[in-house]
């Protein structure tokens, strides 16, 4: 597992849920990729880990898509659910 060498950004608030999230399930980045991949969002592996940095902002249905796959509301990966 590679460790972070960049300070988290402030393009969203989800990256550190998404990732948080993704290690807990045990999943690696590119299953995840791949999931998003099924529900057509187009993204690559620096996409993805930019918007667990928090260095790229996250549209609307990559939320939705994240949420999904990582069985997570997105309230709750946006803080409004605790």
């Amino acid at each position: 597992m590679r460790i972070r060498k960049q300070k988290l950004g402030d393009r969203n608030i989800v990256g550190r849920v998404v990732e948080e999230r993704r290690k807990a399930l045990n999943m690696k980045q590119k299953d995840l990729l791949t999931q998003l991949q099924i529900k057509g969002i187009e993204i690559n592996s620096s996409g993805l880990s930019k918007i667990e940095g928090q260095l790229r902002s996250v549209n609307d249905y990559e939320l939705k898509a994240l949420s999904e796959i990582l069985n997570i509301s997105v309230n709750e990966m946006l803080g409004m659910d605790k």
